[in-house]
């Protein structure tokens, strides 16, 4: 996964999931693709959390001043 960046997992990602809706892979083929991936989606959900943690927002604060804020998801 070294270097591989977000956008180029994710378009991986499409490719596989097509090649497995389409059934025309053998088992271990499937298997294979899958366990790809399933690689892929652990690192694009790591490079999310790390994108969500520097996540901040700016929040004015009495008198005119910032003041950094932690970015909070519901």
């Amino acid at each position: 996964m070294a270097g591989r960046k977000f956008e180029e997992a994710m378009e991986r990602l499409e490719k596989i999931v097509e090649s497995l809706d389409k059934g025309e892979l053998s088992l271990d083929e499937s298997l294979k693709v899958f366990e790809e991936g399933m690689t892929l989606v652990n690192f694009c959900s790591k490079k999310l959390e790390e994108a969500e943690q520097k996540v901040t927002i700016l929040i004015k604060e009495a008198g005119g001043k910032y003041a950094q804020q932690a970015f909070e998801t519901e």
